[in-house]
């Protein structure tokens, strides 16, 4: 049985909870990663950055200048790589992150520029704005939904969406608001495919983690298999009241009840409103072979009008 990697919290009460921050698979998978990228880093700019400053300086000063460039991108790269999975936690949570940032900072510069009383009446007019003005409302709604669904996806890809052999989940990228619901582009690591996430008992249950009535999944591009897109429908646009401007063409004095005459299709058609087809003029520069055309059939200059049996 698999453990994962464990942090200790410090409460005020002495004891410890624990969270795991990176599970113990990714995590080992990480460092292993990270020493041999350490490891080509180093060897790479060693020989080509040797090779370089031997040319400006004494060949053993240049080789060891080359090994400590060396040494220094091959620890930034190990850390950028043991790192990674916590960019990636970063990455899901910017969004709230900014508007936390946005949120406490514009407060604070807003009770520095303006008095108490003007800074609440600004927070409430904003407040009852957004929630009164139905735009205003919607697309504020619209841009939680995209939040949340990001993170319920998340949940879906680490709770029953396949994974590959080193544990790493899709990357979830952006979200949008449609007129359905939501638009959700996700790129698949190495060892996933379209087929590992459209089966239909994982649509039904990503649907339900989404709060939403059905999911749908497809691809993005034509050119990049990794790249796909996930619509999460939450209501029917079609079935909304459609406005028709008809009835503004039906006269003031007819009655409800009045009955309708019904269209009467043309009979006939007249050949001569039947534009004759002008034939194409020849092209030069057409080299595709040309069928000899068969001359029409002329009477024989005996023909006298009467036919014989």
């Amino acid at each position: 049985m698999q453990k994962s990697s464990r942090r200790r919290l410090i409460g005020g009460n002495g004891k410890g909870q624990s969270f795991t921050v990176i599970e113990a698979p990714i995590a080992h998978s990480q460092r292993r990663k990270a020493i041999i990228a350490f490891w080509v880093t180093l060897l790479v700019t060693a020989l080509l950055g040797g090779t370089v400053a031997s040319h400006y300086m004494h060949p053993i000063l240049g080789g060891a200048v080359g090994i400590a460039s060396g040494f220094v991108l091959g620890v930034v790269f190990g850390f950028l790589v043991i790192a990674w999975p916590i960019f990636r936690i970063v990455w899901w949570w910017t969004p709230e992150m900014l508007l936390g940032v946005f949120l406490v900072y514009g407060w604070t510069w807003l009770m520095l520029a303006t008095p108490l009383w003007l800074s609440l009446g600004l927070v409430v007019t904003l407040a009852l704005v957004s929630v009164l003005v139905r735009v205003i409302r919607y697309g504020l709604m619209a841009v939680f939904w995209c939040l949340t669904v990001r993170h319920r996806l998340r949940m879906c890809f680490a709770a029953f969406v396949a994974r590959n052999r080193q544990g790493t989940l899709p990357f979830i990228l952006l979200a949008r608001p449609t007129p359905a619901g939501e638009r959700v582009w996700i790129w698949l690591r190495p060892g996933l495919a379209l087929p590992d996430l459209e089966k239909e008992d994982q649509l039904a249950r990503m649907a339900v983690a989404c709060w939403a009535k059905n999911v749908r999944i497809a691809p993005a591009s034509p050119k990049y298999a990794p790249l796909i897109r996930v619509d999460v429908t939450r209501r029917n646009t079609l079935a909304n009241t459609v406005l028709s401007n008809l009835p503004d063409h039906v006269p003031d004095g007819m009655p409800a009840d009045a009955p309708v005459s019904p269209v009467v299709p043309p009979v006939g058609v007249n050949l001569n409103d039947i534009p004759v087809r002008s034939r194409r003029s020849p092209d030069i520069n057409d080299s595709r072979p040309r069928r000899a055309r068969t001359p029409d059939p002329s009477p024989s200059d005996d023909y006298d009008g009467n036919d014989y049996a």
